[in-house]
């Protein structure tokens, strides 16, 4: 399994890589801009729940340990 810290971090640079190179495609005709936002949104929404998880995490194994 891959920690979840090191998830966050992909994340991260997926968004930072989706930040470059976005622009481009939107003014290349490539990528309409809502259609960008949206991917954009949804990653966003992914690193939210995975940082949740992070602050979380013990709590989380301890209530499955049950």
């Amino acid at each position: 399994m891959i920690p979840l810290d090191h998830q966050i971090a992909e994340v991260r640079r997926e968004l930072a890589l989706r930040s470059r190179v976005y622009p481009g495609f939107v003014a290349r005709g490539k990528m309409r801009q809502g259609e960008a936002d949206q991917h954009t949104e949804r990653l966003q929404a992914v690193l939210k729940t995975l940082e949740w998880l992070q602050l979380n995490e013990a709590r989380i194994k301890e209530r499955m340990a049950g």
